[in-house]
C-alpha cells in the first residue's frame, strides 16, 4: 500500500489513518482519493457518510449486465443527500430542484465519472412528452443514466415507467457506440423483497435504490457490514 500513499496528500492521509478502523478500509479510501481527486472537505464528507461501508454493502445487489461488465458497480443500494437541506414536508419537484442546485455535492456522492446533462429532459413518443427527472452520462459505463425521483417508498409501476423512459432514450437520444442507457430509481425508502418481485421479469438495465437525508449512523452501517461478511466486530 506504500506506493498508493504517496499519491495522494499527507492531509487526506491523516484523516484516512485516524477516521478508518481496517486495513481494507484505509487502503480502499486511499485508492478513491487516487481516482476521485478529493479534496480534505470531500474526503471527510465520504467518511462521515459512511462510504466505505454503504459501497460495501452494495456489493450485495444484483446488478444488470451492462453494469456488470464494467467490472465494477458505480451504483450505490443508498444515497445520502444531508446537503439538500430540504423542509420536513417537500414534494418531488423540491427535491430535484435541490439536488440542481446542489450539484457538485451530488456528483461527489454519485462518483464524478457521472456527467450531468440535464433536468426534466424531454422525450417524446407519439406526440406526447415526457419528461425524464435527471439525465447523465456514465464515462465508464459509456452509457446514458436516467434517475427517476420518488419522495415515498418504492412502488412496483415505478419499473414500467423508467423502463419506457429507457425505450425512449435508446431509440432517440443513444449513440451507435453507446451502451444501452441505465435506469435508476431513487426512492425515500425499498422493500427489497418487493423491488426484487418487480424487476424479476423486465430486461432493461435498472437499479432502485434508496436516499436518507441526514447522515447515517456509522455504527449502524458497521454493523450490517460485519454481519454480511461474517468479520469480528471491532470494539475500539
Amino acid at each position: 500500500m506504500t506506493p498508493l500513499v504517496t499519491q495522494i496528500s499527507w492531509t487526506n492521509h491523516l484523516l484516512i489513518m485516524s477516521g478508518c478502523k481496517t486495513d481494507e478500509e484505509r487502503e480502499f479510501y486511499i485508492r478513491l482519493c487516487i481516482k476521485e481527486n478529493y479534496s480534505k472537505r470531500q474526503l471527510e464528507r465520504q467518511l462521515d457518510s459512511g462510504y466505505y461501508e454503504r459501497y460495501m454493502l452494495s456489493k450485495e445487489n444484483l446488478l444488470p449486465e451492462s453494469v456488470k461488465k464494467l467490472g465494477e458497480n458505480p451504483f450505490l443500494d443508498s444515497y445520502v443527500m444531508e446537503f439538500l437541506n430540504l423542509p420536513n414536508e417537500f414534494h418531488e419537484n423540491d427535491l430535484r430542484k435541490a439536488l440542481i442546485k446542489n450539484m457538485k455535492d451530488f456528483i461527489l456522492e454519485l462518483g464524478k465519472d457521472f456527467t450531468f446533462i440535464d433536468e426534466e429532459y424531454k422525450v417524446q413518443v407519439g406526440g406526447d412528452d415526457f419528461r425524464i427527472d435527471l439525465l447523465f452520462y456514465h464515462r465508464g459505463l459509456q452509457c446514458l443514466v436516467a434517475i427517476e425521483l420518488k419522495i415515498g417508498k418504492f412502488k412496483p409501476e415505478y419499473i414500467s415507467k423508467l423502463d419506457f423512459y429507457l425505450e425512449a432514450l435508446d431509440r432517440q437520444v443513444k449513440k451507435e457506440n453507446e451502451n444501452p442507457s441505465v435506469g435508476l430509481l431513487l426512492c425515500a425508502a425499498k422493500n427489497d423483497e418487493v423491488v426484487e418481485y418487480a424487476m424479476s421479469r423486465t430486461m432493461s438495465p435498472m437499479l432502485v435504490s434508496q436516499y436518507q437525508l441526514q447522515l447515517p449512523d456509522k455504527a449502524v452501517l458497521e454493523k450490517k457490514l460485519q454481519q454480511l461478511v461474517n468479520i469480528p466486530r471491532i470494539v475500539e
